[in-house]
Parts: C-alpha cells; sequence; structure tokens
C-alpha cells in the first residue's frame, strides 16, 4: 500500500524454520506480482530507494525472492531473504530501506530470535504473530521488544499515524532522538518541552499557563507560595 511509503511499514520479518516457513516465503513471494509498480512520493524518495537496493543485493548471503527495477518515481516491490547469523554479523542489512522493500530473516529457534531481537536497533513497531502455544516464548520476548520499540503489537499490523490521544509514533534512537516522547498524537508536545521549578514566585511573575493551572485542573502542582 502507498508503495510502502508508511513509517510503520513492515520491513523485517523473522520466521523461525519449520514445516511452513517455505509456505510462508512461497506465499510473500507471491502477493507482490500481484501489484503494479507504484509512484514514489518525490525525486528524494526515490533516489534513496533506488540506492538502497544494493545494498542487499550485493551480499552473497542474502538471497532475492522477488526482484524489480525502480525507474524514476516508480519502484516495484522487492523481497529478500537471508539468516539471522548474516544480519548480525552486517547490521547494514537491517537498516530501512524505505519503499516497498521487506526482508525475511531465518531463525533456527526461540534462542537465536532473543538473540536478533537484542541486537536491532530502535523501531518504530515490533509485533508478535502467535497462538496460545506460544505464549510462554512471547514471554521471553515482550520485556526485549518494549526496550526496542515505541509500538508492541500481537497478531496485527501497525496502522498509519493518528493525531489522537492513543497514538505512539517514536521508539528508542534512531527512530527517535528523544526516547521519552512521540512524534504524534498529543504527547508529541512533550518533545518541546522541559521541566523548569518555580519557586515562591510572586503571582505577577506567574505565566498566564501557570495561573489558569492553578485554578483546579492540577492544584497538586500548586503547593507552594504562588500569592
Amino acid at each position: 500500500m502507498g508503495a510502502g511509503q508508511f513509517c510503520t511499514d513492515p520491513g523485517i520479518a523473522v520466521v523461525v524454520e519449520g514445516p511452513d516457513t517455505d509456505r510462508f516465503a512461497a506465499a510473500t513471494r507471491a502477493a507482490p506480482g500481484q501489484v503494479d509498480p507504484q509512484v514514489i512520493l518525490t525525486e528524494s524518495i526515490a533516489e534513496a530507494y533506488r540506492c538502497g537496493n544494493p545494498v542487499l543485493d550485493s551480499r552473497n548471503a542474502v538471497r532475492p525472492l522477488v526482484t524489480s527495477y525502480a525507474a524514476g518515481r516508480e519502484a516495484g516491490p522487492n523481497l529478500y531473504e537471508t539468516r539471522v547469523s548474516e544480519l548480525l554479523a552486517d547490521p547494514a542489512l537491517g537498516q530501512e530501506v524505505f519503499g516497498p522493500l521487506g526482508l525475511i530473516v531465518l531463525v533456527c529457534d526461540l534462542d537465536e530470535m532473543l538473540t536478533l531481537a537484542r541486537g536491532l536497533e530502535g523501531r518504530l513497531t515490533a509485533t508478535l504473530h502467535m497462538d496460545g502455544a506460544d505464549l510462554p516464548h512471547a514471554q521471553r520476548l515482550l520485556p526485549i521488544l518494549e526496550c526496542k520499540a515505541g509500538r508492541v503489537l500481537v497478531n496485527g499490523f501497525p496502522t498509519g499515524v493518528e493525531v489522537c490521544d492513543v497514538m505512539v509514533n517514536g521508539g528508542p534512537y534512531p527512530t527517535s532522538t528523544n526516547f521519552g516522547a512521540t512524534s504524534a498524537g498529543t504527547m508529541a508536545i512533550r518533545r518541546f518541552l522541559r521541566p523548569v521549578c518555580y519557586q515562591n514566585l510572586p503571582g505577577e511573575f506567574v505565566s498566564e499557563d501557570l495561573r489558569w493551572m492553578k485554578t483546579g485542573l492540577w492544584p497538586r502542582f500548586f503547593t507552594g507560595n504562588y500569592s
């Protein structure tokens, strides 16, 4: 959707090798074949996408599953596959390529999945695809993912951004330079604020905002001498 130009567009799928792995790869490989090339928003984004593909194409440890070539501002999908050992040895493989590009990372077991999760840089989102039998494994992964992503989901795909109270669109560096705030939603104002303590300030020095707050919304913040 949108030529992959959504900041929460999933870019890496970590899959435990097993009977379903080939079916997952085959279904993922078949889906882009039904999509025509789409137009990238700007020339600079299109150029960045064209420069991102060769990073994966040039690695022998990466296997191309779907390959298409971008021309001008049009972009077709690209899908690659590699192993967790290769990604950990070459972190450039895990860097975001903004556009319709995905990477399947194969792991042998949960321990390798945990190792990969610990080695990832900050992400906007992380999703656990699971059923009831996976709950003990998910409980081991969740504390790591909470430290790596601004949004953690189960059995779903992250939405785009809406400016509302429950929206978080940020995460640990490099997804944000301020790990304690989001770039969208009502909490985004925290990116532009810093705490200041005013003690025993005369009333005429107090800003209109603080006078308004003192009138009843958060009286617990005003226990000093503000008269």
